[in-house]
């Protein structure tokens, strides 16, 4: 059991304790409250702190911390081709390990206690992610590019398949995109994936050039195309979603789709804004992700809430995606896409949490805490990460 003793939360001071992984008990803070004496484990001073929920990044690629800052100034076609896909075919399985890990590290020390992955040596990224205490959707990555042999490997590993960690991890169905996954292996994927219960996570609509091909391809855009070979479902994570018109954000509604947004990495290789007013009329689950380091080139949750919330502004309505709504974005929205009752500072709900020092200099004054953090804060405002209801930093 963890207690933790009046700690700031939104508005008012309260008591929390944290027992089964779960928020057990909040109260009020108060010296003679039925939290009070309580003989916990590890109990902390929280008079200094705040508490908000931690972070779900919906999309990343963990391993990629190995190409950070590599390739600068290439729109994505261009960058993957000719840059990252001749770089990725030189490392090794415990090169991916190293990457994982040292995105792990970046992402708790950020406040992230779940990433949605999607990468190649999953094995690797696993162990990495049991030893850390942090929760992971792990991607089955697959391409066109894959022989039958690695195909037959990897639905060999997910019969076989068996959480290490009693409940932090889960497999999803990773095709790449529409312009590395022909529409017989997207059907595959589909199938296989909803024959086990399994989430699907893909690349949608990221550059305004994936459209136009798709078009030329299949005579209609990406989010049409999927929905037509049967793919988009309440099980189907999209990715990016940059170049999607009203009628398509009005599909992705209509059929649950949850999609990531990736605010850094859409700036960073030119895709394009993100149409924040489309998405947000359609009524879609949307989340936030920091796709990899590798065009970020931070996965911070905290900058990436802030770029979004700036970067909806852009076109001068400053009303537009407030803090406590971008917030939701990062976490609530996140852990309800894969299942995860969590994502609130509320009792019942399962402990992922941040607390945060309200001492730091960018924590200071605060006449509004979400603003402070979406706005204001960094790595250096958090004291503490929990997940599962263990602190794991």
């Amino acid at each position: 059991m963890v207690l933790i003793k009046n700690i700031l939360s939104v508005d008012k001071r309260v008591d929390i304790l944290i027992d089964g992984g779960k928020f057990k008990s909040i109260e009020p803070a108060a010296s003679d409250s039925g939290l009070a004496s309580i003989h916990a484990d590890e109990v902390i001073d929280g008079s200094q702190m705040a508490i908000v929920p931690s972070f779900y990044n919906t999309h990343t690629h963990a391993a990629m911390t190995l190409l950070r800052g590599y390739a600068e100034g290439h729109d994505l076609f261009e960058w993957l081709s000719q840059y990252i896909w001749p770089y990725e075919a030189k490392m090794t399985g415990d090169d991916i390990r190293f990457g994982s890990e040292m995105a792990a590290k970046e992402m708790i020390q950020t406040g992230t206690t779940f990433f949605n992955d999607m990468y190649f040596d999953i094995e690797k990224t696993i162990d990495v992610v049991d030893r850390s205490g942090m929760r992971a959707a792990i991607g089955i990555t697959v391409m066109d590019n894959h022989s039958q042999a690695v195909t037959d490997q990897k639905v060999e590993f997910l019969k076989q398949w068996k959480d290490p960690t009693g409940g932090r991890i889960q497999l999803v169905m990773a095709p790449h995109a529409i312009y590395t996954v022909n529409t017989e292996r997207l059907k595959w994927c589909s199938k296989l994936a909803r024959e086990n219960g399994l989430r699907i996570h893909i690349h949608v609509s990221e550059t305004k050039q994936e459209v136009e091909d798709c078009i030329k391809a299949h005579g209609m855009t990406p989010v049409r195309y999927l929905d037509s070979i049967g793919l988009l479902g309440p099980d189907v994570l999209a990715a990016h979603c940059v170049c999607v018109d009203e009628g398509e954000w009005d599909i992705l509604a209509k059929r649950g789709v949850t999609v990531s947004h990736c605010p850094c990495s859409n700036m960073k290789l030119g895709s394009g804004r993100f149409p924040y007013e489309l998405a947000i009329k359609s009524g879609c689950n949307i989340t936030l992700g920091t796709d990899g380091a590798s065009s970020n080139d931070s996965l911070s949750m905290i900058q990436e809430m802030k770029f979004a919330a700036l970067f909806a502004k852009s076109t001068g309505n400053a009303t537009i995606l407030p803090s406590n709504q971008v917030l939701e974005w990062a976490t609530v929205n996140g852990a309800r896409a894969f299942g995860y009752d969590a994502g609130v500072i509320e009792q019942g709900k399962l402990a992922d949490a941040i607390l945060l020092d309200m001492n730091d200099i960018h924590m200071q004054p605060c006449h509004s805490l979400i603003s402070n953090l979406v706005y204001a804060a960094d790595s250096a405002s958090i004291k503490h990460v929990i997940c599962n209801g263990k602190i794991i930093y």
